[in-house]
């Protein structure tokens, strides 16, 4: 059996997450302190790519990323490299339908964040970057990680915009989603199911983790009075 549909995927889902964890965090903490009118438009503009259809995405990075639309011409004429038709260019599809995730979650997290706690540390002195990582991401940690580990299994699961901007080429842009689709197409239902069946397990314990996370974040919650006290 081909494994590199699977390494394929776990390494895009990977890094898209990893960027989607930094631009959701940064968007998140931007758009919660924003006024109401301003907060709206953001928020709808931010939330799109969440429900619109993901071949409806992977067409309009194309119309950007492509090599004959304005940043994928730039790209290839300054660097020579090519932003469509390439494995990494299903990071840039999975980051685009995953952010509105880690956005979403990151930013319910940080709204119900008690804004005391953040004006007691800079009453000591404490710098706004330093009161971000050291007091409000901690509190906010329970959204935060619900936001990554949900962004990751979508990113892992994508394949409308992802078929769109790399297509499918085995073991150079094939994941599991597009080897799933290749395989029903040629009529090897047994392949195909047992891609289905890997997708699945993964899913599972990656939620399972999340579940187990959950749960330990609110025991911890209620023992620190009890220790407190």
């Amino acid at each position: 059996m081909d494994w590199y549909p699977l390494y394929n995927s776990l390494r895009i889902a990977a890094a898209s997450t990893a960027l989607v964890f930094l631009l959701g965090i940064a968007l998140a903490n931007l758009v919660a302190k924003t006024p109401r009118v301003i907060k709206g438009l953001l928020d709808v503009i931010l939330t799109l790519p969440l429900v619109l259809p993901p071949t409806v995405v992977g067409y309009l990075l194309l119309l950007l990323l492509g090599p004959r639309r304005p940043i994928g011409l730039w790209v290839m004429d300054v660097f020579g490299i090519k932003l469509t038709m390439v494995w990494y260019a299903a990071i840039f599809a999975t980051a685009v339908v995953s952010l509105p995730l880690m956005y979403r979650t990151a930013r319910g997290a940080f709204e119900s964040f008690d804004e005391t706690l953040a004006d007691a540390a800079r009453t000591l002195g404490k710098s706004n970057t330093w009161v971000f990582w050291h007091v409000k991401m901690p509190c906010c940690m329970k959204g935060v990680v619900a936001g990554t580990v949900l962004a990751f299994a979508r990113a892992l699961g994508e394949y409308g915009a992802t078929s769109m901007i790399c297509g499918y080429t085995p073991n150079t842009t094939a994941t599991v989603s597009t080897t799933v689709y290749q395989l029903w197409r040629t009529g090897d239902d047994a392949a195909a199911m047992q891609w289905v069946l890997i997708n699945l397990a993964i899913s599972a314990v990656v939620l399972l983790a999340l579940n187990i996370f959950e749960k330990g974040s609110r025991r911890a919650r209620v023992a620190t009075p009890v220790q407190e006290a």
